[in-house]
């Protein structure tokens, strides 16, 4: 009775999804060697008193492979903008011209890769620790829903075997995945 269980395997599928999605947003801003929008669209600038998305306030671009340009929507976001890639502390060297944010992206030395790639590797092992407890997650419910006879849902045993098999084979394809994200993330930093 495959059926019976085929819910708790769409909610392990759709959250472990939610893992990867989490990490590739997490990794987006790490830097590389190159201009990316990704670097700055996140950081937070303070707007009116409340904190910002700047991707919510200008359009950022690439107009070459170590600059990044910032034209705020309004003119007057200019300063808080420019402050807030300085507080963020990213290494950047942002310059006002006119009324838009050029920002210098210098190359990355070899020590500075590495701890990038180290950090790519947490938010990776992290990533692997919320799917692991997903997978948990969705066993305890696929036998508490065999333990709970009244539920509209009949779960026998043999259903429970076929969940950590199946639940099991998730994880795997979602690991995989991952370790994908983390190798093309790692050779992006490492490409000078």
């Amino acid at each position: 009775m495959a059926s019976s269980i085929q819910p708790f395997l769409n909610d392990a599928r759709d959250r472990m999804d939610k893992c990867l999605e989490h990490f590739s947003t997490g990794v987006r801003g790490i830097r590389t060697g190159r201009a990316n929008p990704g670097l700055v669209e996140n950081l937070r600038v303070d707007y009116y008193g409340s904190p910002t998305p700047m991707g919510q306030l200008a359009s950022v671009t690439v107009p070459e492979p170590r600059c990044i340009m910032v034209k705020p929507f309004d003119a007057s976001t200019l300063k808080d903008i420019e402050k807030a890639v300085m507080a963020a502390d990213l290494g950047f060297n942002p310059s006002i011209e006119g009324k838009v944010l050029r920002i210098s992206v210098p190359m990355l030395s070899q020590d500075q890769r590495l701890k990038l790639m180290g950090r790519v590797k947490t938010v990776a092992e992290e990533a692997k620790i919320s799917m692991r407890n997903v997978r948990r997650d969705v066993l305890k419910d696929v036998e508490n829903a065999e333990k709970d006879k009244d539920r509209d849902l009949s779960v026998t045993q043999d259903d429970v075997k076929s969940a950590k098999s199946s639940v099991q084979d998730i994880l795997k394809e979602h690991e995989d995945k991952l370790d994908t994200l983390v190798n093309d993330k790692s050779s992006e930093i490492l490409d000078v």
